[in-house]
């Protein structure tokens, strides 16, 4: 299976040039000139690894990684950047970047760190609970071997129950996981998710600590 690799480059001649050397390193390539657009495609596709840039348009590099890493995506990300600042390097490692790149740089070394990123990774983003099992790496869950058809938030919420399996999971930590502080969110929105979930994996795994939160069963 080919690694997807997601570029955010605004530079048309220099993101073009990347996705011809990572094509023919033999991965597959999604290539977005701003933040925006590049937000979509996470919703839409699975993601091996992200290649950023800072400076782009609509939204920049490092409100979407923030903005990723705020939903619990754990995608390995390297910065490409012209930022020679070391409060803006400092920045993108605190919101949880892997590795930077500054222009120009060589592109057998971009190849070597690409390379080194998903070994180091591999392996390391796989939870399983029984026959119920998060894929961290590709975004999804699966039970007894089959993957479950889940929506963003259904995702994120089922992988905080994983990571937390046999813990109480609060609904002050699902808030946080699924919606942003300034949304007003009810408990009745919070059952909605809980109940798909449950649909998909049986009710009995998913208990109820009344008054306080849900309990993955370990």
């Amino acid at each position: 299976m080919l690694s997807k690799i997601l570029l955010l480059e605004d530079d048309f001649l220099f993101g073009e040039s990347i996705v011809d050397v990572l094509e023919e390193e033999g991965f597959e390539v999604v290539l977005c000139r701003n933040g925006q657009s590049a937000l979509d495609e996470t919703y839409k596709n699975h993601f091996d690894l992200y290649l950023l840039d800072i400076n782009v348009p609509l939204i920049d590099g490092l409100s979407l990684l923030r903005e990723l890493r705020r939903a619990n995506d754990t995608t390995p990300t390297i910065y490409l950047t012209s930022h020679q600042e070391i409060e803006k390097l400092t920045e993108a490692f605190e919101i949880g970047a892997d590795d930077y790149l500054k222009k120009p740089f060589n592109t057998d070394e971009l190849l070597v760190r690409i390379h080194a990123l998903l070994r180091r990774n591999k392996g390391k983003v796989r939870h399983c609970i029984g026959e119920l099992c998060l894929d961290e790496l590709h975004k999804t869950i699966s039970m007894g071997g089959k993957d479950i058809p889940l929506s963003l938030k259904e995702y994120q919420l089922m992988a905080l129950f994983i990571r937390n399996a046999g813990e109480i999971v609060t609904k002050e930590m699902i808030m946080d996981t699924l919606w942003s502080p300034s949304e007003m969110i009810s408990d009745g929105a919070i059952r909605v998710y809980i109940n798909r979930l449950k649909q998909e994996i049986g009710s009995e795994l998913i208990v109820n600590i009344r008054g306080v939160g849900y309990r993955l069963v370990s």
